[in-house]
């Protein structure tokens, strides 16, 4: 009776098992314990044959034998944007930038030089040559022919200008990170409508407390699935599955597969549709709920004592201006229905194992950043994820320049700025190679993809497109590693 009912419950969801599965599986197979690690396997959109290897490595068969610990993960939502649904003026747009001035102004405060900065109308009453600090908005920047830079600055008081000299070398190196809308600190000299700038000062962050756990458990970090293209790298991310589960790769990759408590996805599960003029062609399953039953269905197959954090990403099924919410329970109800995965805003914040802040963004505002600042360029551009996320560390803010990114304003908070310094930094959206780093102990994963190149980034130029490879961050040393699951050798 168990065997039925096993073939049934794989044929409503479009897997066809092999006479030789059925000869194999124990007449005292256990189908009520199965079942309740396995219900929520959705159908499939294609035809699976199902032997006995692809039985064992997909559906936790073997899942007792692979998790040697008792150790429990856990995870703890520390930020996640709701959306309240209001009417958008064009005052709200004044409110919201004077919100992210006294929430940036608060973080640039904490600098002992800038602790006596004055508003700008209070200039008008200070001495020539007296020694001043002011914190305001980046209006304008200008080079002169003589090689100085004039920035205008603005508060809620007042306009005035600022005075980078040529002369000064490590102020002139700074100008070129320096952009429209961000909040900076300067001290100088009061000259006559102007000030001389002596220090200038970015938010930043203050170093951050290196922090490792007594058990030997690690975070995966993988992003863009695309699933639903044509381009989905099926076979590597089944490799990955595979992989977690404990049944791929050489004995060095199981063994730290066996140590997996955390998955986390900083965007685009699905490939969506009508993203970019050249898509249609290039999808598989062209229905977006499909899209997210496909996504479900595949992380219903990771074991169930791994943890899967998500958030939303330009490709998926929300709207474009950021923050953007939690995916929509409509379109991904399959995945709010499994228990092992926690869905955040763009950005998020999330406390894994009690200890460690892990925060998510996918980075859509990245490339107007990359095409526009020539140090990130310089860095690698595209290739260099991890440029672009301490040139954010430092603005302490994903999109400090207007329009830089479709945005939503808010009126209670700044939902785009990095308030609390992670431990791990993590986003996706280049399709690149993996890259890794660190700043002020803050740990920073560019994530690649599970796309293979699509026409679209061949058009724009993306031809060094990577995908099929995940980090794994160990959290009691805090080493980090790179699998690669294509079908080529692999190695950590």
């Amino acid at each position: 009776m168990s065997k039925k009912k096993l073939v049934g419950f794989f044929f409503e969801r479009n897997y066809r098992v092999t006479p030789q599965l059925l000869e194999e599986i124990p007449s005292d197979f256990n189908f009520e314990n199965f079942l309740e690690k396995n219900n929520n396997i959705n159908r499939s959109e294609e035809v699976i044959v199902l032997d006995n290897e692809l039985f064992k490595k997909l559906f936790n068969f073997e899942e007792e034998s692979i998790v040697e610990d008792n150790i429990t993960a856990s995870v703890e939502v520390i930020s996640s944007y709701v959306d309240k649904p209001k009417k958008r003026e064009v005052k709200d747009f004044v409110i919201y930038m004077k919100v992210r001035y006294n929430a940036l102004k608060k973080i640039l405060l904490q600098r002992s030089e800038l602790q006596n900065a004055i508003s700008i109308s209070r200039l008008a009453s200070k001495q020539a040559k007296e020694y001043v600090s002011i914190i305001g908005f980046v209006n304008s920047k200008d080079q002169t022919r003589n090689g100085h830079y004039i920035l205008e600055l603005e508060d809620p008081t007042g306009i005035t200008k600022i005075l980078i000299s040529a002369k000064n070398k490590e102020l002139i190196e700074l100008m070129d990170e320096v952009v429209l809308d961000e909040l900076v600190g300067i001290n100088g000299t009061l000259g006559e409508n102007i000030v001389f700038a002596n220090e200038f000062y970015f938010p930043d962050t203050p170093l951050k407390e290196y922090k490792k756990c007594k058990d030997d458990v690690s975070a995966v970090f993988i992003s863009d699935l695309h699933i639903g293209s044509t381009l989905f790298a099926k076979k590597e991310f089944e490799n990955f599955i595979m992989w977690v589960n404990g049944n791929y790769g050489n004995e060095e990759q199981k063994e730290v597969a066996r140590k997996v408590k955390y998955i986390i996805l900083p965007g685009d599960l699905i490939a969506g549709v009508g993203i970019h003029p050249l898509q249609e062609k290039e999808l598989l399953i062209k229905d977006i709920y499909k899209q997210y039953e496909e996504v479900a269905r595949y992380f219903s197959l990771i074991r169930k004592d791994i943890k899967i954090v998500v958030c939303a990403g330009n490709h998926d099924a929300l709207r474009i201006a950021e923050p953007q919410p939690k995916l929509s329970e409509d379109f991904a109800k399959s995945l709010y229905n499994l228990k092992n995965v926690i869905v955040v805003s763009n950005p998020g914040v999330v406390k894994i194992h009690k200890m460690f802040d892990v925060l998510l963004y996918h980075g859509f505002s990245f490339d107007y950043y990359v095409n526009n600042v020539s140090s990130l360029r310089d860095a690698g551009g595209y290739e260099n994820s991890v440029a672009v996320m301490e040139f954010f560390l430092k603005k302490r803010h994903f999109a400090p320049t207007h329009m830089s990114s479709l945005y939503i304003p808010d009126i209670e908070k700044d939902p785009l700025i990095i308030e609390n310094i992670p431990d791990f930094f993590v986003t996706g959206h280049f399709h690149y190679d993996i890259k890794i780093g660190s700043y002020k102990n803050v740990s920073l994963i560019g994530c690649s993809s599970f796309e293979y190149m699509s026409g679209f980034q061949e058009k724009l130029g993306h031809t060094n497109i990577c995908w099929g490879t995940a980090v794994v961050a160990n959290l009691k040393t805090r080493a980090m590693s790179i699998v690669d699951f294509r079908e080529k050798e692999k190695t950590l």
